[in-house]
């Protein structure tokens, strides 16, 4: 059976199965180098993390894939590409400590002015003042899924208020449309979404006015999700500042306005590239491959958009 993965390690998880299960053909295919093969030939593909270059016009060609699972919870690169016989599933959960952790410190040094005391530093002064603080917040998540618990629970003890917020509701979680008379009393809005026809631009010059004055806006979802311009506006008078890991092009240009706005603090999309990741990753992808190679039902199954 032939299976393409994203890296070595990956490779090196799915060495050894359980014993009466079929050999793997196993290569790596990072998108930096030429595809090891015939697409034709590919029965499994773990995609990198950065899509691989034209992804659509390959996964046009692998007429025998039966399992695509990436390495992300994100799967818009390639959800309206997927062949016919093959199932598409993502990597939900994988990321969910590495992002929960990334917003938690994300608040903390915006909150807390972490970004402005390090530049201070650097200039050798003490810039003695009192400064926020997340205690007694209310901390609207929208997106709650997976990661949203994963926040939720990281934030147990930091003393807040946590309103969450859904495609749909649900027992405990308001729904998207309920939106709108929920922002006006948050002081933190955590946006965790994926990247679909229903959240490009979610965060427009609307949304963002209904947000509270001194607001903090966390994006750790995709840079579609938030209308670039409107969000520059915002920061630019000074009444909301922004944590973002994401953003509208990636890598951001270095002319690019955000990179100079006031209030914003700014990471290259790391927030779910840790170690506890790559781990969670070689084990979900093994036990993928078992579930496929054993018949047995797959995680994470993709239906409809998500």
């Amino acid at each position: 059976m032939k299976i393409w993965v994203a890296s070595q390690d990956i490779a090196d998880a799915l060495a050894v199965l359980p014993e009466g299960l079929p050999a793997l053909d196993c290569s790596v295919y990072d998108g930096r180098t030429p595809p090891p093969g015939p697409p034709e030939e590919v029965e499994i593909w773990v995609p990198p993390l950065v899509p691989v270059p034209d992804t659509a016009g390959l996964l046009g060609r692998m007429t025998g894939l039966r399992l695509l699972q990436t390495v992300t919870a994100g799967v818009e690169p390639y959800l309206p590409h997927v062949p016919p016989k093959a199932v598409l599933c993502n990597a939900r959960g994988v990321h969910d400590a590495g992002t929960a952790e990334w917003a938690v410190g994300a608040m903390i040094a915006m909150l807390r002015e972490f970004p402005g005391f390090a530049a201070a530093q650097a200039r050798r002064e003490w810039t003695y003042h009192h400064t926020g603080v997340l205690a007694d917040s209310t901390v609207l998540i929208v997106g709650y899924g997976s990661i949203g618990e994963a926040l939720e629970r990281r934030l147990a003890g930091f003393e807040v208020e946590i309103v969450r917020v859904a495609r749909t509701a649900r027992d405990g979680v308001h729904g998207q449309d309920e939106l709108p008379a929920l922002l006006p009393a948050a002081d933190v809005v955590v946006l965790l979404v994926p990247a679909t026809a229903g959240t490009a631009g979610l965060v427009d010059a609307r949304f963002l006015a209904r947000m509270k004055d001194g607001a903090l806006l966390v994006n750790a979802a995709r840079g579609s999700v938030v209308d670039a311009g409107a969000l520059l506006a915002e920061l630019r008078s000074g009444r909301l500042r922004a944590a973002l890991d994401v953003t509208p092009v990636e890598p951001l240009p270095s002319d690019h306005p955000l990179w100079t706005a006031p209030g914003v603090f700014i990471t290259p999309h790391v927030a779910g590239s840790t170690p506890a990741s790559v781990r969670r990753t070689r084990k979900l992808v093994r036990e993928q491959v078992i579930r496929h190679l054993t018949g047995r039902p797959l995680a994470n199954m993709i239906t409809g958009h998500y």
